[in-house]
């Protein structure tokens, strides 16, 4: 077949763009957001980044960590080149990576501002773990941060996009339940000495913030409305040396504008099955293991006779996949997220009420 020059040159061309074809589309294909993990614990490892690994809307592409040695193992398991890895004092570099749009921080809690405020300033959107910080005014300076930078803040409250905690809302929504008068929530663990939870400087308080933060989140989310006013307790019953620096045992009760009442424990001496039940007047809702990583179960009975009964077969990490994705469609869509910075500075403001109600401060 002869070809004049035009020809040739346009068979070439279509040539070359076909060869260049398949990469466009795996570049297109492959538009995930690049998360860089801060801080190696048993949250980051054990569960985001399992979650992540299984992702299509998400990858790992940095890590921020000062245990050299663990984070070259981490990155060798997720495909992160020894370039992305960074110490705490180089972390600011990751402003230079344009693999990394975002930053997983699942530090000890009052290194979550820092690092927050920090990331936003080198241009990545955060998801920082709960609780949000150990003060109301660190959380407005972490919102501020990202705001004045353009970027994205989520707060992971994992549990409002968890299926069972879903349906809850809208089995209260609906009015299956009728008028909704009083809820109670529980969720503790018996902790082990030594743990950086039990430090007050680090954690920012006892189980209120660790544990307790999944019940009042709850019963914000339950009711859809904001408290009016919060009494409460804390106590310490075993003086065996973990609770030099925290309380032991926190209580509380809430009203709502509806007229709705809460109450609420937390502890760091008992195992609680992190529940709660939803009385209104025309049935009650029981949900089991509802702030835990898998086994969330609804059981409810109403007054029509008719009952549910929904044990929910998801296992770990799948939280995790749904909190991830979403935050990343987020960005992705140029959204704001649902579980933004303001929902987190919230939790923070009722976690200080509650402390000063027991006569104790964050």
């Amino acid at each position: 077949m002869n070809l004049n020059r035009r020809q040739f040159s346009v068979l070439a061309g279509a040539a070359l763009a076909a060869q260049s074809l398949p990469n466009l589309r795996a570049q297109a294909e492959d538009r995930r957001i690049g998360y860089c993990i801060v801080g190696l614990g048993r949250i980051s490892m054990d569960h985001f980044m399992p979650a992540v690994k299984l992702s299509t809307q998400s990858k790992i592409t940095g890590i921020v960590s000062g245990h050299p040695d663990k984070a070259r193992k981490m990155a060798a398991q997720y495909g992160v080149p020894e370039n992305s890895i960074y110490s705490y004092e180089t972390c600011d570099q990751i402003r230079d990576n344009k693999a990394i749009d975002a930053v997983y921080i699942a530090l000890p809690n009052n290194m979550h501002a820092e690092y927050t405020i920090r990331a936003a300033k080198a241009g990545k959107h955060v998801l920082c773990e709960k609780p949000m910080s150990t003060s109301v005014a660190d959380a407005k300076a972490m919102i501020e941060a990202c705001k004045q930078a353009n970027v994205k803040l989520l707060i992971a409250y994992r549990c409002q996009y968890e299926p069972t905690n879903l349906r809850a809302i809208e089995l209260i929504r609906s009015g299956k339940l009728g008028t909704v008068q009083a809820i109670e929530s529980a969720n503790g663990f018996n902790i082990r000495a030594g743990e950086w939870r039990l430090n007050k400087k680090m954690a920012g308080g006892g189980p209120l913030l660790d544990v307790g933060v999944y019940s009042l989140n709850a019963c914000r989310y339950l009711t859809g409305e904001e408290p009016v006013e919060v009494k409460a307790y804390s106590s310490t019953i075993d003086h065996d040396g973990r609770f030099n620096e925290v309380e032991e045992n926190t209580s509380w009760a809430m009203k709502f504008p509806s007229g709705i009442l809460a109450s609420c424990n937390t502890t760091y001496g008992a195992n609680m099955n992190g529940c709660y039940r939803v009385h209104g007047s025309k049935g009650v809702i029981d949900v089991e293991s509802a702030f835990g990583y898998q086994g969330q179960y609804l059981k409810a009975s109403f007054d029509d006779k008719t009952s549910l009964d929904e044990p929910n077969p998801a296992k770990d990490p799948s939280h995790f996949i749904r909190m991830g994705d979403y935050f990343s469609n987020c960005i992705l869509k140029n959204e704001t997220p649902k579980t933004a910075g303001e929902e987190g500075l919230r939790d923070m403001e009722w976690m200080s009420k509650i402390y000063e109600s027991c006569g104790l401060s964050l």
